[in-house]
């Protein structure tokens, strides 16, 4: 689904359409629908081209979509761009292979950002990283979409996670939508079987730990975001 929406695969059937226009193959598309609609993947490492910096990541970003880079100082831009996604401004200069997984999806996060999305589709956005640093940038994700008057399309299998962010929620099995729904009915009150085993392992913001216990500081986490 999250290919489909993104381009990157044409649908068997059926249309999708965004803000009344229809999504056709990103080839096909219009720059300003493909500028549009941005995505974060699963894995944060794989993602990102290890041997380039954050500032090369970011300015290619704003090569792809000229019309999206911001006037003036870009390197300002981009120190207010990492600062968005709780980074400091010197990670611009290390490569991508440098940095931890939570930094690394930091970084995705704000490559997409840095052309003005109305739409983010987060594909798994948390689950290759600690439970901890999840918790993080779930809340990153909850303060951007407001900064930021984004939509989130947040693909996961753990429906707590989902509590936390969603207003409305499609739980599909197998391609199919067995329940759909405003977040608080069905969540609340579940009516498939499959809704109800999704439940079962839930990450809540409120109470996860900013770090597991004993553990030390994450690798040049500078700047993390906390409740």
């Amino acid at each position: 689904m999250a290919r489909c929406v993104t381009g990157l695969v044409r649908p068997d059937a059926g249309t999708l359409t965004f803000g009344g226009r229809p999504l056709e193959r990103a080839g096909r598309r219009s720059g300003e629908l493909r500028r549009a609609i941005q995505m974060v993947f699963q894995d944060p490492r794989s993602s990102l081209n290890p041997r380039m910096t954050v500032a090369s990541v970011i300015g290619e970003a704003w090569r792809t979509h000229p019309a999206a880079a911001p006037p003036g100082d870009r390197e300002e831009a981009l120190r207010r761009l990492l600062a968005d996604v709780g980074l400091d401004g010197e990670v611009a200069r290390r490569r991508a292979g440098e940095l931890s997984g939570g930094q690394c999806q930091r970084v995705s996060i704000a490559r997409a950002l840095a052309v003005s999305p109305e739409l983010l589709v987060c594909d798994e956005a948390v689950s290759a990283l600690d439970v901890s640093v999840q918790a993080q940038i779930l809340r990153l994700l909850v303060e951007l979409r407001g900064t930021h008057r984004l939509a989130l399309l947040f693909i996961t299998h753990d429906l707590g996670v989902v509590r936390q962010i969603a207003d409305r929620v499609a739980v599909m099995r197998r391609g199919v939508i067995v329940e759909e729904g405003p977040a608080e009915q069905v969540l609340g009150n579940p009516r498939h079987e499959y809704t109800r085993a999704l439940l079962d392992a839930a990450l809540d913001l409120d109470t996860a730990p900013e770090r597991e216990p004993g553990a030390g500081p994450e690798p040049h986490d500078k700047g993390e975001v906390t409740a």
